[in-house]
């Protein structure tokens, strides 16, 4: 009876630390890290939100959701800008972020930027998401590929990703600025 129930307690005990450890790995999978609220340029109205997560493998993702009645049924495209400043109708986040000076194009094709998010279709009602994964991105201070206090652009058009360097992508019609969740 004893070696039962010795065995038994080693089973609960493991069992018990396998539950830890499945949970407690959950848990730390994803933490809000960073995000942005979306105005549109015009009449500086909530458009919608971009939220940023760092992963358990070293990547971040970004999801992003549009509710934009103004452009339902149209294509628009989200780049990243250099500054976090949506004065100006958007025009002082200034050009695309693209700290590692590559063309601009498709995200994930074989040319692109850091700063190349791309179009997004709105439905009826002007309601899109979109989630990015990548190590292109991260929070770190000192380091080039730190998008705090990066400008995100809504433009008025879709992007062809092949014009350089904007993808003639539009007017601005939507801006928000990165900032670190605390």
């Amino acid at each position: 009876m004893k070696l039962k129930t010795m065995t038994m307690k080693k089973y609960l005990l493991l069992a018990a630390a396998g539950f830890t450890f499945l949970f407690g790995s959950c848990t730390k999978e994803t933490k809000e890290i960073a995000s942005a609220s979306l105005s549109s340029t015009e009449k500086n109205e909530a458009i919608g939100t971009a939220k940023f997560y760092a992963l358990a493998d070293g990547k971040i993702k970004m999801d992003l959701e549009l509710n934009f009645a103004e452009k339902a049924d149209s294509t628009v495209a989200v780049h990243f800008h250099e500054h976090g400043d949506c004065g100006n109708m958007g025009e002082n986040t200034h050009g695309h972020w693209n700290p590692t000076n590559e063309p601009h194009g498709k995200w994930d094709s074989a040319n692109y930027h850091s700063g190349d998010i791309g179009n997004i279709k709105l439905d009826s009602k002007g309601h899109a998401t979109l989630s990015v994964t990548t190590d292109r991105w991260n929070t770190n201070s000192s380091d080039v590929k730190n998008i705090i206090g990066r400008g995100i652009i809504v433009h008025g058009g879709t992007d062809d990703y092949t014009t350089q360097p904007t993808g003639n992508s539009g007017p601005r019609v939507g801006c928000g600025v990165i900032e670190a969740v605390k």
